[in-house]
């Protein structure tokens, strides 16, 4: 549906965290015209803390490059809650002065699946070799 909406709100926005601001809110709204749940916050540290799921939202042109990590312990062990990840092409239509966000994937990242993988396999790698 995202993909085929024209947005006059997006229109020659580059900023990615305003445009996963604002799909992270469409997001929202869109499921609670269906589903009653406890909304997250930035304060709260994820979007659906009943879920233990947290939205991130990318460009296909600049993927984010945030660090979700806040702790060592996270870094080997994983977050603690899984991934919702979409991720965007944006273009403008300099015609109607609209942007739109093509979603090209929608990714769900288990929480078992958060580790960093670079520090995982070298500790691993570290335990074969002894």
């Amino acid at each position: 549906m995202e993909s085929t909406h024209k947005e006059p709100s997006l229109f020659g926005v580059t900023d990615g965290k305003a445009v996963g601001t604002y799909l992270e809110h469409k997001f929202q709204a869109y499921l609670h015209e269906s589903y009653a749940y406890v909304e997250g916050s930035s304060a709260k540290g994820i979007d659906f803390p009943g879920l233990l799921v947290d939205m991130k939202v990318t460009s296909i042109r600049q993927p984010q490059s945030s660090c979700p990590f806040k702790s060592a312990r996270q870094k080997i062990f994983g977050l603690g809650y899984s991934l919702l990840v979409f991720v965007y092409d944006k273009t403008d239509d300099e015609e109607s002065h609209t942007g739109r966000l093509n979603i090209l994937h929608t990714i769900f990242v288990s929480w078992e699946r958060t580790a960093d993988f670079q520090t995982t396999s070298g500790i691993s790698k570290l335990i074969e070799n002894e």
